[in-house]
C-alpha cells in the first residue's frame, strides 16, 4: 500500500466538519505513518551523522507549514482523501496558458472564468507567474522567487483571490515548481556572487575547470545552439557554475541538505497558497554525478519521493506532476518503483503518446503509435497521465529505436524525415513548423509550431483552399478526440481551441529571436472568440467541436483512468483503434483514420468486440445509429468515431 492510501485509511470515512484538533491529530498520524520512509530516504541521501540536525529541522518545517495552512485548504485535503484518487476522474479537462499572452494579468484571468466554463475546462496550468529576470528568462523558468508574484501579473493578494475563485468554480490549478535551478538573480545566487561560501554551496561552483571538464565528458547538451556546454564562468564570483539549461539558470546542488530543506519550504509555501497540482520542472536533472548523464539517477528518484512524502504530511490533497520528457521506460519510473511505487509523482506527461501521434500524422501510419503505447511499462493503479497534443515546449522525437527498426525504418533517417516533414523542408508537406535546437554534430533536432499550422491549416488559409481547411479542422479534432478518450487528463494548449496559427512576431524581439518555441506562444485572439457564435468558419468549427467532445467525455464513466484500455490491430495501419472499459456495458471503441484517403475496417472486428449488432452501430460523437451494408465500415480521412457498446 502506498502512503497516500495509508493516509486515506487514517482519515476514516468523510463525515461532519472536523475540529481543528482532529485536523491536527490527522497531521500527526500522517507524520507518524511517513516518518520511517522519510527518515530512510533522507539519510540515504545525506548519510553523515552531522546531518541529524538537518533532519530535525525537516520535522519542524512540516509542523510549521501545517500550522500555516488555512482551515479551508485542510478541509479540502480531507475531502480529497475521502474521494480517493480524485485526479483519475474522467471529469477533468485541462488547458495550459501564459497569463500575460492569454489575457494580461491575474485579475483579467479571473474575468475569463466564464470562457473556461463554456468550453468545459476545469483544470488550468498557468505558466510561471512568479518574479523573474527582466531580460532573457526562459519563459519564466529562470526564477527570482518561488512564491512572490511578478508585478506584471498582479499581487500576491490577486493570486490568493484567484485561487479562491478557482475553488469556488471547481477548477483545479497547476503551477510550476522550478526545482532544478534558479536564475542567476535569485537571492542565493546574489549571495554566492558576493562571495558568501554558504550560498556558493547551494549551487555547483568550482574554482577551475578540472571538475567541470570531468562532468562534461558525459553530460549531454540541452540547448546546443544557444547555450553549448554545461558550465558558465562567473567573473563576480571567480568560479565556474553549472548551467545545464541556460547561462542564467544555475543548477541547485541537492547534495547539500540545506538546499533540500530550503526548497521544501518553497514547495510547501506554494501549496499553502492554494495550488492543487505542482509541476516539478526538469526533475530528471536533480542529482548530478561525474561519469553519468546526470539524468534519471536513483538519487533523483529518492529526492522526489522525499519531497512528495513531506508534501503528503502537510497537504495530502496536493499532488505532483513529473515533467520528465525522457525515454518511455524512464517516464514510468517517476511514479515510483519497488518500495517507492506510487510514492513519487501522481501524474506524468505521456510524452511518447504525443510524439507518436505526430509521427502518425506525418507517416499516415499508426503501427509505431500502437507499438510504443502497447510496450509502455504499466504505471501504478493510483497514478495517471497528462495527455497533450502541443504545449509551450518543443516536440521531441524520443522514440525507442528498436520500435522504429522493427518497422523496417532506419531510426536516424526517420527522425530526419519527421524534421523535414514538419519544418517546411518538403514542398508537398502541408505542415508549417520550425526546427528547435538542431545539433549539426548528431543531426538531432526538435519540432515547434502551433497545432493548427503543423496540421496544415496555415498553408490552407494562405492558399484559400476550403477543402484543405476542412481537412485541417478534422485532423485537429481527431487528435484532440483521441486524447480526450485516452486514460488521463487531457490538456489543451490555449489557442488550439480556436485554431490559432504560428506567431512569427518573436523574430522581431531580441530576447526571443533565438528561441523558436515562441512561434507557439501567441497573444490570444479574443476578436475571433467574440465572433464564434456569429461566424461559421474554421475557428468556430474547432471550438464547438472541442466543446462537444469535452462534454461527451464527462458523460462517459468508461473514460475515467480507473477503467481499462486495449489497443486493437484493425488490419489497416492507417487506422488507430483502441477500446476503453471494454469489459463492461460502458465500453467505448475509438477509431481514427490518419490517412488522407478513406480507409476501411472489418465489421467482423466491431461485432466481435460488441460494437456492432444486426449490422448497426452507434457513434457517440454525432449521436446517430448507422447501418453497415457490407463487411467493411468506411472511415473518412481524418474521421474520428467513438462507438458505444451494443
Amino acid at each position: 500500500m502506498n502512503q497516500a492510501a495509508i493516509h486515506k485509511t487514517l482519515a476514516g470515512k468523510p463525515g461532519s466538519k472536523p475540529t481543528s484538533g482532529k485536523l491536527g491529530l490527522l497531521f500527526e498520524k500522517r507524520r507518524a505513518a511517513n516518518f520511517t520512509l522519510i527518515q530512510d530516504l533522507f539519510f540515504s541521501l545525506y548519510p553523515e551523522a552531522r546531518h541529524t540536525a538537518s533532519f530535525e529541522s525537516l520535522q519542524k518545517i512540516l509542523a510549521d507549514h501545517f500550522q500555516n495552512r488555512s482551515a479551508e485548504l485542510k478541509l479540502q485535503d480531507l475531502k480529497r482523501q475521502g474521494e480517493g484518487n480524485w485526479y483519475q476522474s474522467g471529469a477533468w479537462a485541462g488547458m495550459q496558458l501564459y497569463v500575460d499572452r492569454f489575457c494580461g494579468d491575474l485579475n483579467k484571468l479571473k474575468d475569463k472564468l466564464p470562457y473556461f466554463e463554456a468550453l468545459g475546462i476545469n483544470f488550468l496550468h498557468l505558466m510561471p507567474i512568479t518574479k523573474r529576470p527582466a531580460g532573457p528568462n526562459d519563459g519564466g523558468y529562470a526564477v527570482n522567487s518561488y512564491s512572490e508574484i511578478d508585478p506584471a501579473y498582479g499581487t500576491d493578494q490577486d493570486f490568493i483571490s484567484l485561487t479562491a475563485a478557482f475553488r469556488e468554480k471547481g477548477i483545479c490549478l497547476m503551477l510550476d515548481f522550478v526545482v532544478n535551478h534558479t536564475s542567476d538573480e535569485f537571492p542565493w545566487a546574489l549571495e554566492a556572487k558576493a562571495g558568501n561560501p554558504k550560498y556558493q554551496e547551494y549551487y555547483y561552483t568550482f574554482p577551475d575547470r578540472n571538475l567541470p571538464d570531468l562532468f562534461e565528458q558525459s553530460l549531454p547538451e540541452v540547448f546546443p545552439e544557444t547555450s553549448p556546454g554545461n558550465f558558465t564562468y562567473c567573473p563576480q564570483m571567480g568560479r565556474w557554475v553549472m548551467t545545464v539549461f541556460n547561462t542564467y539558470q544555475w543548477d541547485l546542488n541537492y547534495t547539500n541538505p540545506a538546499v533540500f530543506l530550503s526548497m521544501l519550504e518553497n514547495l510547501l509555501d506554494l501549496s499553502n497558497k492554494g495550488v492543487d497540482v505542482i509541476r516539478f520542472d526538469a526533475l530528471a536533472f536533480l542529482w548530478k554525478k561525474i561519469g553519468t548523464t546526470s539524468q534519471n539517477l536513483p538519487e533523483a528518484h529518492r529526492l522526489i519521493a522525499l519531497f512528495r512524502l513531506c508534501l503528503q504530511v502537510v497537504a495530502p490533497g496536493v499532488i505532483i506532476l513529473a515533467e520528465a520528457i525522457v525515454a518511455p521506460e524512464e517516464i514510468v519510473r517517476y511514479f515510483g518503483q519497488d518500495i517507492l511505487e506510487g510514492n513519487e509523482c501522481e501524474i506524468a506527461y505521456n510524452a511518447i503518446f504525443m510524439a507518436c501521434l505526430w509521427n502518425s500524422v506525418a507517416t499516415k501510419k499508426t503501427r509505431l503509435l500502437r507499438q510504443s503505447l502497447g510496450n509502455l511499462p504499466p504505471k501504478p493503479d493510483t497514478c495517471t497521465w497528462i495527455n497533450y497534443i502541443r504545449c509551450h515546449d518543443d516536440i521531441g522525437l524520443g522514440f525507442d529505436d528498436s520500435h522504429i527498426s522493427a518497422l523496417g525504418w532506419d531510426p536516424h533517417t526517420h527522425r530526419r524525415f519527421l524534421l523535414d516533414y514538419f519544418c517546411q523542408r518538403l514542398e508537398w508537406s502541408p505542415a508549417k513548423g520550425a526546427v528547435f535546437m538542431y545539433n549539426p554534430f548528431t543531426g538531432d533536432g526538435r519540432i515547434t509550431g502551433s497545432t493548427a499550422s503543423l496540421l496544415g491549416l496555415e498553408r490552407a488559409i494562405e492558399e484559400k483552399d476550403a477543402s484543405k481547411i476542412s481537412t485541417a479542422v478534422r485532423k485537429i479534432l481527431m487528435l484532440y478526440g483521441i486524447i480526450l478518450a485516452a486514460p488521463g487528463i487531457p490538456l489543451i494548449y490555449a489557442g488550439d481551441e480556436i485554431g490559432m496559427l504560428n506567431d512569427y512576431s518573436y523574430m522581431n524581439e531580441a530576447d526571443k529571436v533565438m528561441d523558436s518555441r515562441w512561434i507557439n506562444r501567441p497573444i490570444h485572439d479574443w476578436r475571433t472568440v467574440s465572433r464564434l457564435s456569429s461566424e461559421k468558419n474554421h475557428a468556430s468549427g474547432i471550438y464547438y467541436g472541442l466543446q462537444h467532445l469535452i462534454a461527451l467525455r464527462k458523460q462517459q464513466p468508461g473514460l475515467a483512468d480507473t477503467r481499462s484500455i486495449r489497443y486493437h490491430d484493425a488490419g489497416n495501419d492507417h487506422l488507430f483503434v483502441f477500446e476503453r472499459d471494454g469489459e463492461s456495458d460502458n465500453g467505448i471503441l475509438i477509431l481514427a483514420n490518419f490517412d488522407d484517403s478513406p480507409q476501411v475496417v472489418r465489421t467482423s472486428l466491431l461485432g466481435a468486440l460488441g460494437y456492432l449488432r444486426e449490422g448497426q452501430f452507434q457513434n457517440l460523437i454525432d449521436g446517430k445509429t448507422k447501418k453497415v451494408r457490407s463487411g467493411l465500415l468506411e472511415i473518412s480521412p481524418g474521421e474520428l468515431l467513438w462507438l458505444r457498446k451494443c
